[in-house]
């Protein structure tokens, strides 16, 4: 009822220059392209259609979805399903892990669907696959962009234990439109997960923001200091695109010129790194993070 109610508010049809999109060239790319076509490999970047695809590929780095493709929650942003997941893949952690070195990755990137359905919410597949990764590819450095686990900090520490070089967990939006965008998801709970992580061992924290979607520049610089007051390291901003119809409008398209300003004033607050403009993703220039 509530994505209904959004969706018949006046909404942006047109998309501006600055969302265009340039296909993925170059030799790395091409070669990366090929494997994962041949020994038909999961990537979020492929099947996401993400449009930095072949800037990061080039650079090495891929995103990997971990736990299934149902989601057990209902954002009104987010194009993967809701329903009932499938049985656990016990072999998921090597495949990803295999997939990683025959893709020769340098720096890889692991999210998930939410599975509030199972006791441990994924958290042993979420361990497995970064320890099959440490053992298989040793060389590749990783980001685990994770839910929230319901902000239980037994599940949060075992994430922690196996000590990847970054830590994400996205807060997606502002405080004030968050049960609108992630309507299981609490804004505080969020911040505490991050907090959490921090405080128990994890070196580079890392938070995304979604813009268009409705949020005043003034709630944004709210976000982005509440992210800081939170010790987070690393911060994303870039431009919510509706996945269909059925999901929530585009509000706004912001310029490249406000995104430039919430940059200078992320690095003003102190962040290690801050990715901010129209087609940047939550693992955008994810390489760099580790540094």
């Amino acid at each position: 009822m509530l994505v209904d109610s959004i969706v018949s508010e006046p909404r942006v049809s047109k998309k501006p220059k600055w969302i265009r999109v340039k296909l993925p060239t170059g030799k790395k790319y091409t070669e990366l392209r090929s494997l994962v076509d041949k020994y038909k490999l999961n990537t979020i970047c492929s099947s996401g259609s993400c449009p930095n695809m072949g800037e990061c590929w080039g650079e090495g780095t891929a995103t990997f979805m971990i736990l299934g493709n149902i989601c057990t929650r209902s954002c009104g942003f987010c194009g993967v399903k809701t329903g009932r997941p499938k049985n656990i893949d016990w072999e998921e952690p090597e495949k990803v892990a295999n997939s990683i070195k025959i893709m020769k990755i340098k720096h890889a990137v692991l999210t998930s669907v939410d599975r509030d359905d199972l006791k441990d919410m994924g958290t042993l597949i979420w361990t497995e696959t970064v320890k099959s990764i440490r053992r298989i590819s040793p060389g590749t450095t990783l980001e685990t962009l994770i839910p929230d686990f319901q902000g239980i900090e037994r599940h949060l520490d075992k994430i922690a234990n196996v000590k990847p070089e970054v830590v994400s967990h996205n807060m997606e939006t502002v405080r004030r439109l968050t049960r609108e965008v992630r309507i299981q998801a609490k804004y505080d709970r969020s911040l505490k997960v991050l907090q959490y992580l921090k405080e128990n061992g994890i070196d580079r924290t890392k938070s995304g923001i979604m813009l268009g979607l409705g949020e005043k520049e003034k709630e944004v610089f709210e976000s982005l200091e509440d992210l800081r007051k939170n010790n987070v390291d690393i911060v994303t901003l870039g431009q919510y695109l509706q996945p269909s119809k059925k999901h929530l409008p585009v509000k706004e398209f912001i310029t490249p010129e406000q995104f430039k300003k919430y940059e200078l004033f992320g690095k003003d607050l102190g962040f290690r790194h801050v990715e901010s403009g129209p087609l940047v993703r939550s693992s955008y220039k994810a390489q760099k993070h580790i540094t």
